[in-house]
């Protein structure tokens, strides 16, 4: 069983608040969660934002893509309860808790590389993606980085894509997971999370396969996770 056993938000506490705005960040802190994963976007005007979607149409108010709004547009949007679109630097002032930044092209790879030169967050902030070539630019642009690729249809080649982009974590779709690429996974020193798991059941699972850890909608799963071995 692993010992440290992390517990991290997805969008913050998306399952109880809105999903990547403050107000789900700070939650997810006060919730005691260890990690917070976010979504990273570039606003037309260059802004790095935090979003999931490509569209606004599911999350806030407004239509249409993201990426032909200006910040101040954004701004102008309800992302739920009131809360604005938040820039990724407001997130970082927000909470103190490690995060787990998803980048969707390379695009958000550069400003957020230049981020985290700025601030020196190489210690705080673990990037990830579907896309392996975002995940080497940011290795290129930020020496040191620690990298995560995110897989939700794989195989056993989920490893060798892992490696070979320079990744030191691989998060997959616990529904797809198998104990060969677990094993697979450990033998080339990969760190392995779990996503999305929102159950007892799952949470089990996740147990039995002796993964580092699992990123959840809930903290409940937190609480839980500590008596489920």
């Amino acid at each position: 069983m692993t010992l440290n056993f992390l517990t991290i938000g997805h969008r913050g506490i998306m399952g109880v608040e809105p999903e990547n705005t403050l107000r789900s960040f700070v939650a997810a802190e006060q919730a005691g969660l260890d990690m917070i994963e976010l979504d990273l976007r570039l606003s037309s005007d260059g802004a790095l934002v935090v979003m999931h979607d490509a569209d606004l149409d599911r999350t806030t108010d407004g239509t249409g893509p993201l990426a032909g709004r200006t910040l101040a547009e954004l701004r102008a949007l309800d992302a739920g309860r009131d809360e604005r679109v938040p820039l990724f630097q407001e997130v970082l002032d927000a909470v103190g808790v490690p995060l787990q930044a998803e980048i969707k092209d390379t695009a958000a790879a550069r400003a957020l590389a230049e981020v985290m030169e700025r601030r020196e967050l190489t210690s705080r902030v673990e990037v990830s993606s579907f896309h392996e070539e975002a995940i080497a630019e940011i290795t290129l642009l930020v020496p040191g980085v620690r990298t995560a690729l995110i897989a939700g249809r794989y195989g056993t080649d989920v490893v060798d894509r892992a490696t070979r982009a320079g990744a030191s974590t691989v998060c997959l779709d616990i529904r797809r997971l198998t104990l060969e690429i677990v094993e697979l996974a450990r033998k080339s020193d990969l760190r392995i999370i779990g996503w999305v798991v929102n159950t007892q059941d799952q949470l089990r699972l996740a147990r039995a396969l002796q993964l580092d850890g699992v990123t959840t909608d809930y903290p409940q799963i937190k609480r839980t996770g500590r008596f489920t071995a």
